[in-house]
């Protein structure tokens, strides 16, 4: 971060914004072309339907099926290794199990471990929760960025620089990196808070050592808070919402980066940066926090939170752009892929309701349960759309955060930590595999000119 008494850094000078308007000028191409080359923005045809780039036996997302030779919507269903998510939480549910890190184990080695296996893994897992000697001093604490996804980052680059093998992309290696990843993302990620919080808000500074014992979201909680004191129904719902966050898709954003920069043959530390950039993106991993301070905003409109009459008025101004940030959005509902549901929001709402229950906000859950239930009527009767609409992970998981008493700063961190477990299936997977680089075609559109020598400019 800058020096606050100079702003020369970051300065946008006139002759800058002047340069801006010739690159908006002479950057902007024809949007019927997109039509007339039958070029499928984002990846993704005039249904929603996204263009076939590669395979995976890592995790299958399922929300339409075949009725009589028709593509049909359905309710949504997401399978990690070929298992229904749904079985997998209610299985170690079931068994008082915290499950992110066997679903880790899983999403790695494409099979569910044994008892022994699990307990070794989580051996595995502790012992790789230490971080290089002096690193939080010399690395976390000095020049703390406002963004935790940029400090992650940053973490995760100069963690290369601690590797004498950083470069070796053989399976044993990149396994044994990612492992590391996926036990210190918690460390790095509330260290460069703590940080943060304390040279920039002026807070105590707490460093809590993770525990052994711990499981992942147990750690979480212990490191970050001052007294490291948490329910067990806290921990679980935390527990839950990293394992529904750990992996979805070959084609989601981040994931698709991250099989993108392995395809070059670049290092681990490199890819998960790379992966960590796109996450942050607030059309990927930050809509949490869009819905959260869109709920703060309707609180603070509404006059009564049980008028669904009132409810169902902001929601329409917010799809007018006549509310909150005017983006003409509601956060939380829809999903590029999902029509009738996403499974991953039908599993936590129920857990939700416990901590709401435990946390005496039952009122705030009714409201986003009211609208829950209103927004898809309302997105129907204002748009046009060629799918169904429902409420999405992020809907209720900034909720939880907020209920957990997690800073906002940490939201998207949060899902950093579950989805590097993903991320390392998909990068050795991709190694495995070792095909081409990955590199799409793009059309020029741009009309030969002749060369127009300077004294004729």
């Amino acid at each position: 971060m800058t020096n606050n008494n100079d702003t020369r850094f970051s300065e946008i000078t006139p002759e800058i914004y002047e340069l801006s308007k010739l690159c908006t000028e002479n950057g902007q191409i024809c949007p019927a072309l997109y039509t007339q080359y039958q070029v499928n923005r984002g990846l993704r045809d005039v249904n929603g339907n996204g263009v076939l780039t590669g395979l995976t036996e890592i995790s299958e997302i399922q929300s339409s099926k075949l009725v009589d030779g028709k593509k049909v919507s359905c309710e949504g269903k997401l399978f990690y290794r070929g298992y229904d998510v749904e079985e997998l939480v209610a299985g170690f549910l079931k068994d008082n199990r915290f499950g992110f890190e066997e679903t880790a184990f899983l999403l790695l080695f494409g099979q569910l471990p044994d008892k022994a296996q699990l307990a070794d893994f989580n051996a595995l897992l502790a012992h790789y929760r230490s971080l290089p000697t002096s690193f939080v001093r010399d690395i976390i604490m000095k020049a703390p960025s406002r963004d935790m996804m940029n400090t992650l980052a940053r973490s995760v680059l100069t963690l290369y620089s601690y590797d004498d093998s950083a470069d070796d992309i053989s399976i044993p290696n990149v396994l044994r990196q990612c492992l590391q990843l996926i036990a210190l993302f918690p460390m790095l990620s509330v260290y460069g808070y703590q940080a943060y919080s304390h040279y920039h808000d002026g807070n105590s500074l707490f460093i809590h050592s993770p525990v052994p014992e711990l499981s992942t979201s147990e750690n979480i909680l212990h490191i970050l808070r001052p007294d490291s004191q948490y329910t067990e129904l806290e921990a679980r719902i935390l527990d839950l919402a990293l394992v529904l966050h750990a992996e979805h898709g070959g084609g989601n954003n981040s994931t698709f980066t991250t099989h993108v920069v392995s395809s070059s043959g670049s290092d681990t530390y490199s890819v998960i940066a790379a992966a960590i950039g796109s996450l942050k993106g607030p059309k990927h991993g930050g809509a949490n926090i869009k819905v959260v301070q869109m709920f703060d905003d309707m609180k603070n409109t509404l006059s009564d939170w049980n008028d669904e009459g009132e409810i169902r008025d902001y929601l329409c101004r917010l799809l007018r752009k006549e509310a909150f940030d005017r983006a003409g959005l509601i956060y939380g509902m829809g999903h590029a892929v999902y029509s009738l549901s996403d499974p991953r929001a039908n599993i936590f709402k129920g857990f939700v309701k416990k901590l709401a229950e435990e946390k005496g906000m039952d009122k705030e859950f009714a409201l986003y349960s009211a609208v829950e239930r209103l927004a898809p009527e309302v997105i129907s009767a204002e748009r046009r759309i060629y799918k169904g609409v429902s409420a999405n992970v992020d809907f209720y998981s900034g909720f939880v955060y907020n209920m957990l008493g997690l800073p906002t700063e940490l939201f998207t961190p949060i899902f950093a930590i579950a989805r590097i477990a993903g991320w390392s299936a998909h990068r050795i997977e991709e190694l495995i595999n070792a095909g081409k680089i990955i590199r799409p075609a793009y059309k020029n559109v741009q009309e030969r000119r002749a060369y127009i020598p300077m004294e004729n400019r």
